[in-house]
């Protein structure tokens, strides 16, 4: 390979990279998706296709699969300094962003594409939406119309829940969140069996840890974290994005009598896009400018995407 060129960030904690030269860094390796797994993986309004697989997801797989060995290696070298036998635990990836920004996406690609590596067959992915208090409980606190900022999670249960992953627990569950019905399902668990490796993905999981009222420091989600990823864009590509989503699950979705939102399926198209700005603008862009965006400097590798969903720049943390 040619030697990368990398622009001069002497003074920031990250190397930036164009898409070009980071295409290169998958070291000439194939594709291993098809037009089937990309339709499978990619969500509403996202502009996944089998080039962005390739010059930016399959990169990513080989640097991520680079750290998942490079932890295999430290591991067995603590086991012969410590004369002891256990087992390694999961290696832990924090996806976060924006609502409607395709982080998601960026999860189950990821997901896709490390199993397909030799060493990492099992790989599991969990969301943080699970761990959203129930409605009921929302209501009861006031906080229906803050749903998704970080008072609206059960910190607590969250915490457990990827501390007793990567303690090497054996089995694990999480509460499961339905979009359809917009509420906590509270007869259905999802389990984690000893990954090899667990994608944890949401709004907030780059949050730093909170003060206590005796002035001590807590733990983070992201102190459990072996890397993590920012999906990064313009507000108002973001807006955008969030709108047209809206729209398409309108005439989708929404049309569904189960669906929490099935009262917006009988808006006009007038209504329906000033409903979805108006929820953008009372919800998600504040919690996207308050707690959201300033986790963005404390991930490992930030994707910057433009207008057209496909990612442009990428931030990697020096080491």
């Amino acid at each position: 390979m040619e030697p990368t060129q990398l622009q001069d960030t002497s003074i920031s904690p990250f190397v930036e990279l164009d898409r070009q030269t980071w295409a290169r860094l998958s070291n000439k390796m194939e594709q291993p998706l098809n037009v089937e797994d990309i339709e499978r993986l990619r969500g509403l309004g996202d502009g996944l296709d089998l080039r962005e697989v390739r010059d930016v997801y399959l990169p990513l797989s080989r640097l991520l699969y680079l750290y998942v060995t490079g932890a295999g290696a430290t591991h067995q070298a603590t086991m012969t300094f410590l004369g002891e036998k256990t087992r390694q635990t999961p290696f832990v990836i924090g996806v976060a962003g924006s609502v409607a920004v395709g982080k998601s996406t960026t999860a189950r690609v990821l997901q896709e594409m490390l199993r397909r590596w030799p060493q990492t067959p099992d790989v599991q992915l969990i969301t943080t939406d699970g761990f959203l208090y129930p409605n009921a409980e929302l209501e009861r606190r006031s906080l229906m119309e803050r749903k998704g900022f970080p008072e609206s999670y059960d910190r607590r249960a969250l915490l457990r829940f990827v501390s007793a992953v990567k303690s090497g627990a054996p089995e694990v569950s999480a509460p499961v969140y339905s979009h359809l019905t917009y509420d906590i399902l509270p007869d259905e668990r999802n389990v984690v069996r000893s990954p090899q490796v667990l994608i944890v993905e949401g709004l907030n999981v780059l949050q730093p840890a909170r003060t206590r009222s005796d002035g001590t420091v807590g733990l983070a989600l992201s102190d459990f974290f072996d890397f993590s990823v920012f999906v990064d864009a313009r507000t108002s590509d973001i807006e955008e994005w969030y709108i047209s989503r809206f729209m398409k699950l309108r005439s989708g979705a929404f049309l569904d009598p189960a669906s929490y939102f099935h009262r917006y399926s009988k808006l006009s198209d007038f209504e329906a896009r000033a409903t979805a700005r108006r929820i953008w603008k009372s919800i998600n862009e504040p919690n996207l400018k308050e707690n959201v965006l300033p986790t963005r400097g404390r991930a490992q590798l930030v994707l910057r995407k433009s207008g057209d969903h496909s990612v442009t720049r990428m931030l990697l943390r020096k080491i």
